[in-house]
């Protein structure tokens, strides 16, 4: 694995990448300033993608954490009020057998946003560096040099204009199991709970580890991990279209 000095004089990392040591998990939010700050946000970001689409930059937005996070929820908050034509949202899962016969980023780049769209994965080829790393789906000489392919995949991008926003949900270990519990007794919500999930609960420092590993070396400048608390799912959903909004609105999409 290349050292984090050469990684930053290759692709400008961060001084200062997310650090779970910081976060804070006790920030919450009333429902009805969750439900007016949410409606102005929408709004924001309707008018956002509006200009989005007579530009010549694309939006990637990479939603990563824990399972029962608030991923999905996030996701559907952001899109819920925006034209469905120039969105594409994306739920990765395990490759499929050809797409194990191919480099892993292989299956991404038919997924990519052309220009004036917005696409959004659900776990994305950052899981080459985080599930695949701890449950040994890829070599330790594999996961390794993924940091510095990943970078100078979304190097080729930015340089393309496109704008690549990372998010990660963080919850703690005591939440996730309060909201796997749910899962399990809500008839509507069974699904969405697994064996898969339960594994990965039990390498829980292993994924946190492999995280930090991964802000470390691919937080960099033009594409910048963002670290959100979402142990109170009402503050999780407005950061996450919060920190949407403001990284666009900081651009001259023309």
């Amino acid at each position: 694995m290349m050292d984090r000095d050469k990684m930053h004089a290759l692709f400008g990392l961060e001084k200062n990448p997310p650090q779970f040591s910081k976060l804070d998990q006790e920030r919450s939010i009333t429902q009805q300033e969750y439900k007016s700050t949410l409606k102005e946000y929408q709004l924001k970001m309707l008018n956002l993608q509006r200009s989005l689409v007579d530009s010549k930059h694309s939006v990637l937005l990479v939603m990563e954490g824990p399972d029962a996070a608030g991923k999905g929820g996030g996701i559907k908050r952001l899109v819920e009020k925006l034209d469905p034509r120039t969105i594409r949202v994306y739920s990765i899962i395990k490759p499929s057998s050809e797409e194990y016969q191919h480099h892993y980023l292989w299956r991404f780049w038919n997924k990519l946003p052309p220009y004036g769209e917005l696409a959004i994965f659900d776990r994305s080829w950052y899981g080459r560096v985080m599930v695949e790393r701890v449950e040994g789906f890829a070599t330790e000489p594999e996961w390794k040099r993924a940091y510095r392919e990943i970078n100078e995949f979304e190097r080729q991008l930015t340089d393309d204009n496109t704008i690549i926003i990372k998010l990660f949900l963080m919850i703690s270990k005591d939440e996730q199991l309060n909201r796997f519990k749910k899962r399990e007794a809500d008839p509507y919500k069974h699904w969405k709970i697994s064996e898969e999930d339960w594994r990965n609960r039990k390498k829980w420092d292993q994924h946190i580890a492999a995280a930090q590993d991964m802000f470390d070396l691919t937080s960099t400048k033009a594409a910048p991990w963002t670290l959100l608390a979402a142990d109170y799912k009402w503050y999780a959903r407005l950061q996450v279209i919060k920190t949407v909004v403001e990284r666009l609105e900081a651009l001259d999409l023309q």
